[in-house]
């Protein structure tokens, strides 16, 4: 039988000198016996696949809301292809997988229904009680909202998965109360979850708009670099494909040479900067899992084409408004009305502020959910 001992020295030969290890993990908030069979890593990933928050991603916007198509992606498949894309990389870099896996799954439990767009109207109604920030929320999920335990709140996570989530950042986060300086010392497993969420997202977010229809192959062609490149490369090796086959070898592409760039490029700045250590990583003056910069600025290029051409779509603005519209009535419904939140939450009022319990409370529904509580308690007062 593999114990966990066996797990914790296949580490000890497998992983590379900078790697996170868990036999050295900082342990929990509250202490627990160790398992049996599992390192705390390994632990950490079946508590949160196991969580309500994560099953509840399977029904929370990525871009489009989600009832209203099965085939685009929603926060739950965003986030495995996270974890695939984050595994790969560290395995191939010498890192983590386990650790790598619990963060990237954790990263968006704190994300609210519609997306970002519910996450700014839960910014705007908490202005003045804290704000709002899904990252600080996934924290706030895992430490006291996933509450099944007997002896403490929340999941009760290594240190190491909450500083993961802590230390999360990509050109959509905001990550409130950390300092600029902390964000660039990171774990390694850590780093390569940030670039494997912006990578995910960039190419899924590509697929979508093309197979919406709000974004259109030929101008995607003309005007961004990269899936020029993609495209000239499947054109030589195969002919007569379809439009679905030429979006999905194209972004298959992508994703392969992304992947390809940031391990040579890694590996070249952990060569150069001799990080021998975890202490190193974290005492680097760098972000050490990253693109060369000429690279980087061709993904640059395809962010902007994305927020030009189709986060900017008034078909998506319009979804974005119309759910600030309903998480804000439904706010204030609360607000007004605080004998309809469940006893749960409610009984936290004297440990947090009312609004903060609010925004709790619909920050883990469902975009489904959310439309339900809204057309039964503020009914009419919106037209969806």
């Amino acid at each position: 039988m593999f114990d966990r001992w066996h797990f914790e020295s296949r580490e000890i030969d497998e992983l590379k000198p900078y790697a996170t290890y868990a036999r050295h993990s900082k342990g929990r908030d509250y202490k627990e016996e160790l398992d049996s069979t599992r390192t705390c890593f390994q632990r950490d990933r079946d508590r949160i696949i196991h969580s309500k928050a994560f099953r509840r991603l399977k029904h929370k916007t990525q871009v489009f809301v989600s009832h209203e198509n099965d085939h685009f992606r929603t926060r739950l498949t965003h986030t495995l292809e996270v974890a695939q894309i984050a595994r790969h990389i560290s395995r191939v870099l010498g890192c983590n997988e386990d650790l790598v896996e619990s963060i990237a799954l954790a990263h968006d439990l704190g994300h609210t229904p519609f997306g970002h767009a519910g996450e700014d109207m839960l910014n705007q109604l908490l202005k003045n009680h804290g704000g709002f920030e899904h990252n600080m929320q996934s924290k706030r999920v895992v430490e006291l909202l996933e509450n099944k335990y007997p002896f403490f709140e929340g999941l009760n996570l290594s240190i190491e998965v909450l500083e993961g989530l802590m230390k999360h950042f990509t050109p959509f986060d905001n990550p409130m109360n950390v300092a600029a300086d902390e964000l660039v010392h990171p774990s390694m497993e850590a780093q390569i979850v940030n670039l494997a969420d912006q990578l995910a997202y960039i190419n899924h977010d590509l697929d979508d708009g093309l197979a919406s229809g709000i974004l259109d192959i030929d101008a995607l062609t003309a005007d961004v670099e990269l899936w020029r490149e993609a495209q000239l490369v499947n054109e030589h090796k195969y002919s007569g494909l379809r439009a679905d086959q030429k979006r999905f070898l194209n972004v298959r592409y992508l994703i392969n040479i992304m992947v390809s760039e940031a391990v040579t490029n890694s590996e070249k700045n952990i060569n150069e900067q001799s990080i021998a250590s975890l202490d190193d990583v974290y005492n680097s003056d760098q972000i050490l899992i990253d693109y060369k910069p000429e690279f980087k600025q061709k993904i640059v290029g395809m962010q902007k084409y994305l927020y030009e051409k189709f986060y900017s779509d008034y078909r998506i603005l319009q979804s974005s408004v119309n759910g600030k519209t309903v998480i804000k009535e439904l706010f204030e419904y609360y607000l007004l009305n605080t004998e309809v939140i469940p006893a749960d939450h409610l009984g936290r009022v004297e440990a947090s502020s009312l609004h903060r319990v609010i925004a709790d409370y619909i920050a883990q529904m469902t975009d489904n959910y959310v439309l339900s509580e809204h057309k039964r308690l503020v009914a009419g007062k919106t037209n969806l």
